[in-house]
């Protein structure tokens, strides 16, 4: 029974009177937890106290605060709790939205692919944001890349053929503009593309921006249906705050894609060619950076065709100073300021000259060796001019297994003022070969013990078992053995040229067409078998 109740408990409970029914006054749960006063729990001395017992009454949320009396009458305290709460509440809230975005800071950053982000922040704002999320990237010509992602389904990509101004809001979003209030797009005017198929009637509609860095990565497109709750002021603030989040990803991503292709162009140029025949003469090359990870370093070579027929065709070996991207970087000079100098190949001495003037000249203080061969067909011999500037000697390697050094010497290019260099001529008879190589291959370091040098003496001899090979065989036979030689081991760059002059076979007069000729059979590693399983035909 109520005995005493003061004014402000009579404005909260309107039903008080002295003499009701406590139960009849009160709400549910304080009448239960006045039962629960009437039969007390043991306390023991590590028991703690119970918490009051909260509820709502009215609008406001209160605790209630018990205080026995020594007549058995209980006082009841109740304690507007509303404001606590509410910011208790806020509090959790808070805790979770940022657990979510360090959440989706981590999955998002943890790719570089622009599809990838894109699904994975559709899929993200789906299952926590909305009943379903569209991520759409600023259009590529006429069509608009677009993940869409229903909450439960996997994201699903489209390129769609639409103009963004005609949905409100998409396309000042795409450009970056600040985000339209949910509360001023219509729903009804969602296209067709933009609600997943079988997702029912859109009750709200939330379109942000993605901001990337200095131009805006997309757009980010929140739909609920109308059963749902419609997006709140404070849900739309959090939304542009993932957005966010998914813009810098994105962006990171778009950047990361540009500069790979980029890279991918240069790393192209910088890339030794694919060497064939050219002119009657047969020209072969093979390349091996400093390390597995790399495609490009600081040896390089290039055949560049006579400009006039019959004239002989330059080629250029080289090995600068260093490793890496760096030493592949003077390579690119070395090789451009080479081709410029073509009208003068041939005069070695005034190219070598040249050349070393402009690496002089630059600001990197790099040097680098080289090898220059002019190389032309002469009846069936190929007559070769050999000029080297501080690089190894070529080999020439004659049909009988005979292995020559070519007398030619020289200082390298970009370390004094002056480049003297001696040339040599040298003839190849049919089936001979002239090797150009980079001391990577002659300091490569392996062996049984590990640290032996492969050196030009055991180079020599596998050369002499290479006489009459085609040039390709040559070169894979070369870089077969140093590989093996290094085994795991690290290695400087390696770059080996072969000029060959070709095999000739007189026709007999029966026959009106000259036929191809076989090259000797045996293994040849990384090479095409023919339908014999013998090596190619040339």
């Amino acid at each position: 029974m109520i005995v005493l109740y003061n004014a402000v408990a009579g404005m909260l409970l309107p039903a008080a009177r002295t003499g009701a029914r406590f139960a009849d006054v009160v709400p549910a749960w304080l009448a239960v937890a006045c039962d629960r006063m009437r039969v007390p729990a043991p306390r023991t001395a590590s028991a703690p106290d119970a918490p009051p017992a909260a509820g709502v009454i009215g609008e406001r949320r209160f605790e209630a605060h018990p205080s026995p009396r020594s007549d058995g009458a209980v006082a009841w305290w109740l304690v507007d709790d509303t404001d606590r709460q509410l910011a208790r509440e806020a509090l959790h809230m808070e805790r979770e939205r940022t657990a979510f975005l360090a959440k989706a800071s981590s999955v998002l950053l943890s790719s570089l692919n622009l599809a990838r982000c894109m699904e994975v922040t559709a899929q993200l704002a789906a299952e926590n944001l909305a009943d379903a999320a569209l991520t759409i990237a600023p259009s590529r010509g006429w069509r608009l890349p677009v993940v869409t992602c229903v909450r439960g389904e996997a994201p699903v990509m489209s390129h769609e053929l639409v103009d963004p101004d005609d949905v409100p809001g998409l396309g000042e979003a795409l450009r970056g503009f600040p985000p339209v209030p949910s509360r001023w797009i219509d729903p009804s005017s969602a296209p067709e593309w933009m609600v997943p198929d079988g997702f029912g009637p859109v009750g709200s509609v939330v379109i942000t921006p993605l901001p990337g860095h200095g131009v805006p990565a997309g757009a980010l497109v929140l739909l609920r249906r109308a059963r749902s709750a419609a997006f709140t002021e404070a849900e739309e603030v959090f939304d542009r705050l993932f957005a966010a989040r998914a813009g810098a990803a994105m962006s990171a991503a778009r950047l990361y894609a540009e500069q790979t292709a980029i890279t991918e162009v240069l790393m192209q140029e910088l890339l030794p060619p694919v060497l064939h025949r050219i002119a009657g003469v047969d020209y072969a090359g093979g390349y091996k950076a400093s390390a597995d990870h790399e495609r490009i370093g600081g040896d390089f070579y290039d055949v560049h065709p006579a400009a006039v027929e019959g004239e002989a065709s330059l080629v250029t070996l080289g090995d600068v100073c260093g490793k890496g991207l760096e030493a592949a970087v003077l390579t690119g000079k070395i090789r451009n300021t080479l081709h410029a100098l073509l009208p003068l190949a041939h005069d070695h001495q005034q190219i070598l000259s040249l050349l070393n003037t402009a690496l002089l000249n630059s600001q990197r203080t790099r040097f680098a060796t080289l090898v220059l061969a002019s190389a032309v067909r002469e009846r069936d011999d190929v007559r070769i001019r050999l000029t080297s500037a501080g690089h190894p000697a070529p080999l020439i390697v004659r049909a009988n297994g005979t292995v020559e050094e070519a007398d030619t010497q020289g200082t390298l290019v970009g370390a004094m003022r002056q480049a003297p260099a001696r040339t040599t001529v040298v003839s190849l008879a049919p089936g001979e070969s002239c090797v150009l190589y980079t001391d990577g291959i002659t300091e490569a370091k392996g062996g049984p013990m590990g640290d032996v040098q492969f050196g030009e003496e055991r180079l020599k001899r596998a050369l002499a078992e290479c006489a009459g090979m085609p040039c390709e065989g040559i070169v894979e036979r070369v870089q077969m053995l140093a590989s093996q030689w290094v085994g795991p081991g690290r290695h400087d760059d390696m770059a080996v040229v072969v000029i060959s002059a070709p095999r000739v076979i007189s026709a007999p007069h029966a026959v009106s067409a000259p036929r191809a000729v076989s090259a000797p059979r045996g293994p040849r590693p990384g090479a095409a078998d023919g339908p014999d399983g013998g090596w190619r035909t040339v």
